[in-house]
């Protein structure tokens, strides 16, 4: 698999979805400042760690995916599922790599300068990200039940 942008795709979001990603990210965000202001930072920060976007992303990726299908004539409906739950796989990679970045970030803080603890914290980020990304493509994840799925949709 190549990892590639695709600008192109932009043009396929429509207003109302961008309109629903920045109100559900919002809506994250204060309620993880409502409860940091309740319970404490500690507590808020659990909660802003919340992939504010992904429920957003994750259905307007499976009604792209539909409606792309079904205007090649098919019902595409295990196909949105399918490419749905292949963006939840990177999502939870990407927590894994965000859980690198603060616990770096929280361990070292109160011992080593800002911009330091940033580029370590980042580098954990990477270095994790990375990681489970390679691990999740190797063979060792693979099933050949996903692959068929994949193909036949």
């Amino acid at each position: 698999m190549i990892i590639e942008a695709k600008f192109a795709a932009l043009k396929g979001i429509k207003l109302h979805e961008a309109i629903l990603r920045f109100a559900f990210g919002g809506v994250v965000c204060v309620a993880a400042g409502l409860i940091a202001k309740r319970f404490g930072p500690g507590i808020g920060g659990l909660f802003l760690a919340f992939p504010a976007i992904f429920p957003a992303g994750a259905s307007l990726v499976e009604a792209h995916e539909k409606a792309h299908k079904a205007r090649a004539g098919f019902d595409g409906t295990v196909r949105g599922r399918t490419v749905a739950s292949i963006d939840a796989a990177g999502a939870a990679i990407g927590c894994i790599g965000l859980a690198g970045f603060a616990t770096v970030f929280w361990l070292l803080l109160p011992h080593v300068g800002t911009t330091l603890v940033f580029v370590l914290a980042s580098l954990a980020w990477i270095a994790l990200s990375v990681s489970f990304w390679l691990l999740r493509k190797s063979r060792i994840f693979r099933t050949r039940t996903h692959s068929r799925s994949v193909a036949a949709s």
